[in-house]
């Protein structure tokens, strides 16, 4: 079993990344979607991301609870998470514990049979946020992100549609 983490800045290339390293490996991959469409300009960027892909991936949808799609999916096939950064702003907006879910899902990474690929946004190297929310996102977001590259087999960090491989 892989667990890989594809890190980078905002359109830097890392959610075609992960695409092609989930198709990498063998089986049928399955794509969790962790965005919601409140907005018209969020249902088109999910609609482009689905034309993208094209039809060889299934989708599942799961805003907060990775860890219940990961046990229900483990074992069939290489599975895609795109992505841990809007899953935490789910998990924040929810006023759910993101420390807790972070954990959980660090743990439960190391269980897995198949392989994970997870997609990450890199949020710590601009300035310093001039306002506490923002703050209290880039620090838990700097929390998980170390979580998960703690577990993962691999880290890539993609710049300009180009990986660097930092494990």
């Amino acid at each position: 079993m892989t667990v890989v983490l594809v890190t980078g800045g905002a359109r830097s290339g890392k959610s075609r990344r992960a695409e092609f390293r989930t198709l990498s490996f063998p089986g049928q991959a399955i794509y969790i979607a962790t965005s919601e469409a409140f907005d018209t300009e969020m249902q088109e960027r999910i609609a482009l991301h689905r034309a993208r892909r094209g039809v060889q991936w299934e989708l599942r949808e799961e805003p907060l609870d990775l860890i219940k799609v990961l046990m229900e999916t483990d074992g069939r096939g290489p599975r895609l998470i795109d992505c841990l950064t809007l899953w935490l702003s789910n998990l924040m907006h929810a006023e759910r514990d993101w420390r807790l879910e972070a954990s959980r899902l660090a743990l439960s990474l190391g269980e897995q049979n198949t392989p994970v690929v997870l997609v990450t946004n890199e949020v710590g190297l601009g300035i310093v946020p001039d306002n506490a929310l923002a703050r209290a996102f880039r620090d838990a977001a700097g929390f998980i992100n170390q979580a998960v590259a703690e577990v993962a087999d691999e880290v890539e960090f993609v710049v300009a549609g180009l990986p660097l491989k930092l494990k």
